[in-house]
């Protein structure tokens, strides 16, 4: 049964908390959120997507095991919103970063919510709790639970009351706890975890997921936005921050928050914004496993971030064609996926087809 189904026992909190999450977002760092009410037509949504569950499990039968004596690092990615490209920037390029800088190859796993990747050809899974538990129990099963490590990085919309906003098209969506993000976790059986969180209010989920073996990073304090969500921007200020500016000169996640906390307290007040406070949280047997990672590793070059800043974007007629290139949008080889282009200017999630009857 699907986790978080809609016609599950929270579906109906789920739906009535809607209303109350979008004008959360609209005070928040989400400036579209407004343009366009999302449409609650549950036809069809209990339906298994065939295609989804065959890019999950072909990204996830490519995981490769982990190695007897090192302390492997395994990646996931998860982009919630599709209404807005920032999210599939950062956590395709996360890939990009890990697999070419941090030598995680064959060991990471990006879930993308995006108009680009719906479709018969998908370039990643689609990002659901459903989803993401699976990948977690499945990279549960192949790590050593006291040797290797999670880095789990989300990057979406967060509300006040502390959930993690989902949209996989007009038609679906769907909130993460904190309690779901820690059963998925718990259930897996994963030890060693860092989790990194870019969304508004998101220090609100530290009480829930601190324990001594995980280090915890966020984009705001519990009670404070974050910036640079919406179209209006190549990458959130955290994204940017950490994860394209400071993971780029450091092979530690911890100094790199360090480094990127300063960069967004000098952005925010620079342009008048209220401080979103990042926050971390270290416990006191994680430092040890990052240590024994870095000691393993040896860290490549810089990895250039792909998406240009909107204003210098290219032309529409400038973007990939997957037409010209079979293999852009394909999972054959999941460790070569091809990041898209750039987009050129704000889109929203087409309308979805209902689904065809069998």
């Amino acid at each position: 049964m699907s986790l978080h189904s809609p016609f599950g026992p929270n579906a109906l909190l789920r739906r009535l908390s809607l209303l109350i999450v979008i004008v959360a977002l609209m005070a928040g760092c989400h400036p579209d959120a407004g343009a366009a009410l999302p449409n609650q037509s549950a036809a069809g949504k209990d339906e298994v997507d065939p295609v989804d569950q065959a890019a999950l499990a072909q990204a996830l039968n490519a995981l490769q095991p982990q190695r007897p004596g090192v302390t492997d690092l395994y990646v996931v990615g998860f982009a919630g919103d599709a209404s807005d490209d920032v999210f599939r920037n950062e956590t395709l390029y996360l890939r990009q970063l890990f697999e070419q800088r941090f030598a995680a190859r064959g060991r990471v796993v990006t879930l993308v919510n995006n108009p680009d990747n719906l479709g018969e050809r998908p370039y990643a899974p689609l990002a659901t709790y459903d989803n993401l538990y699976d990948t977690l129990a499945a990279i549960g099963k192949r790590m050593d639970r006291k040797e290797d490590a999670l880095l789990l990085f989300v990057t979406t919309h967060g509300t006040e009351d502390h959930t993690l906003y989902v949209q996989v098209d007009q038609d679906e969506e769907d909130f993460i706890s904190p309690q779901d993000l820690r059963q998925a976790l718990d259930d897996a059986g994963i030890g060693n975890r860092i989790i990194v969180l870019s969304a508004c209010y998101s220090g609100g989920f530290i009480p829930a997921l601190r324990s001594p073996d995980t280090l915890i990073l966020t984009a705001a304090r519990a009670d404070r936005p974050s910036f640079g969500c919406g179209n209006t921007s190549n990458a959130t200020y955290f994204g940017q921050a950490w994860l394209i500016d400071a993971m780029n000169r450091s092979d530690d996640p911890l100094a790199a928050f360090d480094m990127a906390r300063t960069a967004i307290t000098a952005r925010e007040k620079q342009e008048g914004e209220l401080p979103s406070l990042p926050q971390q949280s270290l416990g006191k047997r994680i430092a040890p496993v990052l240590a024994r990672w870095r000691a393993g590793l040896q860290a490549g070059a810089a990895v250039a971030y792909p998406y240009p800043p909107l204003e210098t974007a290219p032309d529409a007629g400038q973007d990939q064609d997957p037409e010209a290139d079979p293999d852009s949008r394909s999972l054959d080889d999941p460790t070569k996926a091809k990041v898209p282009a750039a987009p050129a200017s704000p889109r929203k999630p087409p309308p979805v087809p209902a689904p065809a009857t069998p």
